[in-house]
């Protein structure tokens, strides 16, 4: 481990530009369920009402039935509730200051990148604690749903609110991808991929294009993922564990990077 940490240090002290795709195994470890069915949640089970979470939680479902999808989305943000960023979160922020240009992508809907004073986020799936008039331009924070309708209204015009994440079936935001695409077109001098299983298009893809023009790549994940093989460094850890023994050399290579 010790030979794949120094590998990935000198790496950082090469790199002008750094892309950070971070799932579900980086707020894990804030106490937040892992994905597949919001994990520990649904994790292989159906829901209460004997459907798949992902049918529960789509776009049509919103449409025929939104006080079910609510009723789900309300159990995802009560499991989430009391949580918060944890050390590898901020120390993506703090190693957001130390390169020309750094940038977070992210599967999470927590919005612990931000809390955790990262700038630069592409948060591709939305935050769960945005809401939106599904009729006007009515737009709130809520830190916690305790006090919100099990099928919330818009104060401005009662139309029926929904938090600003992509539901199941659900295009990607037009806006975040274009972001997206634009900073994946200036390229990244190293790519990597943190507690993330890999298993959309617009999240290996960066990983991949990376291999192809011989950036250096770098996963941090306990398991193995469809991208384990074809990346140049993988650390079996925790992101945590993992980002605590890079940020621990800062000071050695930054001083390499002269």
């Amino acid at each position: 481990m010790d030979q794949e940490i120094e590998r990935v240090i000198t790496y950082l002290s090469r790199a002008r530009s750094v892309l950070f795709i971070t799932g579900a195994g980086i707020s894990a470890e804030s106490g937040i369920p892992t994905y597949r069915g919001i994990g520990g949640l649904y994790d292989g089970k159906t829901t209460d009402e004997g459907l798949p979470i992902e049918v529960a939680l789509s776009g049509s479902m919103f449409q025929r039935r939104p006080e079910l999808t609510w009723q789900h989305i309300h159990q995802i943000e009560r499991a989430c509730r009391g949580a918060t960023f944890n050390r590898a979160h901020e120390i993506l922020a703090r190693v957001e200051e130390c390169f020309e240009r750094c940038w977070v992508l992210t599967q999470n809907v927590d919005g612990f990148h931000r809390t955790a004073g990262s700038k630069n986020v592409i948060d591709i799936h939305g935050d769960i604690h945005e809401l939106r008039c599904t009729r006007c331009s009515f737009t709130e924070r809520v830190v916690d749903y305790s006090n919100l309708e099990p099928c919330p209204n818009c104060p401005r015009c009662g139309a029926l609110l929904r938090p600003e994440v992509v539901l199941f079936e659900e295009m990607l935001p037009p806006t975040k991808v274009m972001r997206l695409q634009q900073e994946l077109a200036m390229g990244f001098d190293l790519v990597f991929s943190i507690g993330t299983s890999s298993l959309f298009p617009y999240i290996d893809g960066p990983v991949l294009e990376a291999v192809a023009r011989k950036r250096p790549t770098v996963e941090i994940n306990p398991g193995r993922t469809d991208i384990s093989d074809v990346v140049d460094v993988k650390l079996r850890m925790g992101a945590v564990a993992a980002c605590e023994a890079l940020w621990a050399e800062r000071d050695r290579w930054m001083a390499q990077r002269g």
